[in-house]
């Protein structure tokens, strides 16, 4: 497992080796504008961290990481779903399919706090594309496409994601823009902490 402060800085030297990899795992910093030229919808909580624009994303030498036949997820904005086909493309990836974070209140109900032009956003999409003829494994023919948890922090995903990728797509492991450490992960990203213990390894697989 690595981290870097420079994000120019992906190659399979700068993570240590561990490639090529079977499955890559990102959540981009996402920079997206409205019409007055401010990074929207939530432009005041983006300044909190850098962000990229789609094209930056796209450049990300991520092809060179990967397997022949691998697996790719892939988080982005509702807003910049396009975006987001274009970079799984840039990447060497096929679309396949979706997966959607339904975010929940303590009630269960939706989480209406999300933002949005058009809708008020309660849910995430990661898209979920292949390289090669790779199918997922046998775990994922009964594996749900939607994660129903509550929001945490700030722009961080559910930990339950991945005890999902593990079971459904093959090792090893690539997290890129990672915010906490994994067992059994490569990470690559600056806010990767070595001294956090994902609370997602009491989801019920790591569990006997």
């Amino acid at each position: 497992m690595t981290g870097t402060d420079s994000l120019g800085e992906l190659s399979l030297a700068a993570l240590g080796g561990g490639g090529p990899f079977g499955t890559v795992l990102a959540d981009p910093p996402w920079r997206f504008q409205n019409r007055s030229g401010k990074v929207a919808p939530e432009h005041k909580r983006l300044s909190r961290y850098d962000t990229m624009n789609w094209k930056e994303i796209a450049a990300l030498p991520v092809d060179e990481l990967m397997a022949p036949k691998s697996h790719c997820y892939l988080w982005v904005p509702n807003a910049l779903l396009a975006e987001g086909l274009q970079v799984l493309e840039n990447w060497g990836f096929t679309y396949k399919a979706n997966l959607v974070w339904a975010k929940r209140r303590k009630d269960g109900g939706p989480d209406g706090r999300g933002v949005g032009f058009y809708f008020r956003n309660t849910t995430e999409l990661v898209l979920f594309g292949t390289r090669g003829k790779l199918r997922t494994l046998a775990p994922a023919r009964s594996q749900v496409n939607i994660i129903e948890t509550r929001k945490r922090e700030h722009s961080r995903k559910p930990d339950e994601q991945y005890p999902i990728i593990e079971s459904c797509s093959p090792g090893p492991y690539l997290e890129l823009f990672a915010r906490y450490p994994q067992p059994g992960w490569h990470a690559w990203g600056a806010e990767a902490a070595a001294d956090v213990v994902p609370r997602g390894r009491q989801h019920p697989m790591y569990r006997g």
